[in-house]
C-alpha cells in the first residue's frame, strides 16, 4: 500500500505509476500529510484506516531490518518491490510525524489553532492560538 513517487491520471478509478521511475517511493510524507488534514476536517475513519494501511506497509516492506532504519522501495507495484539503501532525512522528521497526528487526539495541535508549514512544523496563527 505505498504509493508510487508519480501518479498519472487516466479514465480509470486508480492513480497509478507509469515509469520504472514513477515507481519507487523514497519515504515522502505529503500522502500521509493529506490522510492527516483530511482525517481532522472530516473525521471520517478510511483517511485513519488508509494511514494504518501506508505504516504497515512501510513497516513490511521498508524496514531495513531489525534494529536497523528504513528504506525507499524501487518498485511498490512488485511483490518484492526492492530496497535503495537510502533513508531520506523527511521520513524522520515528517512522515513519521503525520502518522503520529493521524492517530493522535484530534485536539492535540489543533488545525483551528495551527497551520503547519511545508517541513511539518506547527506554527502558532495568529489571533486563534492562545501562545
Amino acid at each position: 500500500n505505498s504509493g508510487p513517487e508519480v501518479f498519472h491520471f487516466n479514465n480509470e478509478t486508480e492513480a497509478k505509476g507509469i515509469s520504472a521511475g514513477d515507481k519507487r517511493y523514497i519515504l515522502r510524507p505529503e500522502v500521509i500529510e493529506s490522510y492527516f488534514v483530511l482525517y481532522r476536517l472530516t473525521r471520517d475513519p478510511k483517511y485513519r484506516d488508509w494511514g494504518w494501511s501506508a505504516a504497515q506497509a512501510i513497516q513490511k516492506y521498508s524496514q531495513a531490518g531489525p534494529g536497523r532504519g528504513f528504506s525507499g522501495l524501487n518498485n511498490v507495484d512488485s511483490a518484492n518491490p526492492g530496497q535503495d539503501d537510502s533513508q531520506q532525512t523527511f521520513f524522520l522528521a515528517e512522515t513519521l510525524k503525520y502518522l503520529y497526528l493521524l492517530f493522535s487526539n484530534p485536539g492535540l495541535i489543533s488545525l483551528d489553532q495551527w497551520v503547519f508549514n511545508t517541513e511539518c512544523h506547527p506554527l502558532p496563527i495568529k489571533g486563534l492560538n492562545p501562545l
